[in-house]
C-alpha cells in the first residue's frame, strides 16, 4: 500500500470512529461510517469534487432503482461504496491491487473475528 493511501485509510478510520461518538446510532453498520468517512475525507484532499460524488453516487442509485427499485432503498450503502470505488479508482487515488488487497483483508478480518467482537484490521 502506497503511504499516502495508508494515511488516508488512517485518517478516514479516525473520521469514522469519530462520528459513533454521538447519541443514537448515526449508522447501520459500522462499515457504513467507514464508506461515509473514506467519501468525506478524499473530497476534502481533492480526490474528487462533492459534485462528482453525487453524480456518481445518483448514478449508482438509478442503476440499482433501474434493477429493483425496493433493493434501491435497501441498499444505499451498497450503492454508496461501489460510488465511491469508481470515483476512487478513475481518479488514481487506489489502484485495483490495493483495493483487492484491502477488500481481502477485510473478508480475512471478519472471519477471525469472534461473535460480538467489533471487526477491525490491524495496522498495515
Amino acid at each position: 500500500m502506497s503511504p499516502q493511501a495508508g494515511s488516508f485509510f488512517a485518517q478516514a478510520t479516525a473520521f469514522a470512529d469519530s462520528l459513533g461518538s454521538g447519541p443514537g446510532p448515526a449508522f447501520a453498520e459500522p462499515w457504513q461510517a467507514r464508506a461515509f468517512a473514506i467519501a468525506v475525507v478524499a473530497s476534502r484532499q481533492g480526490c474528487f469534487t462533492w459534485s462528482e460524488w453525487t453524480h456518481s453516487l445518483g448514478r449508482e442509485l438509478q442503476r440499482a432503482s433501474d434493477t429493483d427499485p425496493k433493493a434501491a432503498e435497501a441498499s444505499y450503502f451498497d450503492c454508496w461504496l461501489s460510488a465511491l470505488q469508481s470515483l476512487l479508482l478513475s481518479k488514481g487515488a487506489v489502484g485495483e491491487v490495493e483495493l483487492h488487497e484491502r477488500k481481502h483483508a477485510w473478508e480475512d478480518a471478519y472471519r477471525r473475528t469472534p461473535h460480538g467482537v467489533p471487526v477491525s484490521l490491524s495496522p498495515p
